[in-house]
């Protein structure tokens, strides 16, 4: 699995290469700039990028513009944003269109390397990562009107899992309870959207998409 790292911190930057490195991956390049990154891409693509949100010259948001860029002209590659602080707008202009092959994680979330290494590979094959303390914070600033109002407790808590990235084995998992019963409530959440059986576009990705949106 080929992945591409743009980060202004050296530090950061072979840490996160060697720790990739070591989990078997193919670091393809290692840059410092989103100049860097865009030039890398004109080669050998990755399956995935992990850009900084923050990037030389201006360290705003130079990182989010290629992350939208890359996801744009070079659809079939998985980008990972990595912040050091929560950022509502920015992450929403991430996820504007769709959440498939797409992440935005705290830096903090580094520390737990089997996690962030199982949301390194969720990107990279079509699926997304969203930070836990992200998804929190959307969850409080619920509208009274939201779409989501006839859910249950149960059910919303298997969606705000979803929205985290995790695969139904995962929603299992962690509230303890088996597949089938998993199975159950996601199948009453699509319903409960008005989300169709059938079509292109996956419904678990519409779903999160409504929850992120709402």
């Amino acid at each position: 699995m080929r992945v591409a790292i743009a980060e202004d911190s050296v530090l950061l930057r072979e840490g996160l290469a060697r720790l990739l490195t070591d989990a078997g991956f193919e670091v393809l390049g290692r840059c410092g700039d989103a100049d860097e990154l865009r030039l890398l891409l004109r080669g050998r693509l990755p399956d995935v990028v992990i850009v900084d949100i923050r990037l030389p010259p201006t360290h705003s948001d130079e990182g989010m513009r290629a992350a939208v860029e890359i996801r744009a002209g070079h659809p079939g590659v998985g980008v990972l944003v990595l912040s050091q602080y929560i950022e509502i707008g920015l992450a929403m202009k991430l996820l504007a269109d769709s959440a498939e092959g797409v992440g935005y994680l705290l830096k903090d979330r580094i520390s737990d390397v089997p996690a962030f290494l199982d949301a390194v590979r969720r990107v990279a094959t079509g699926g997304s990562a969203i930070d836990p303390t992200i998804v929190s914070t959307l969850l409080s600033r619920r509208r009274s009107d939201d779409p989501l109002g006839h859910l249950t407790p149960r059910e919303h808590e298997v969606l705000e899992l979803m929205a985290a990235g995790n695969s139904n084995q995962g929603i299992a998992d962690h509230m303890t309870i088996t597949l089938r019963a998993v199975e159950k409530y996601v199948s009453s959440v699509f319903t409960k959207l008005g989300l169709p059986a059938t079509g292109s576009e996956s419904r678990r990705v519409l779903a999160v998409l409504l929850f992120l949106r709402a």
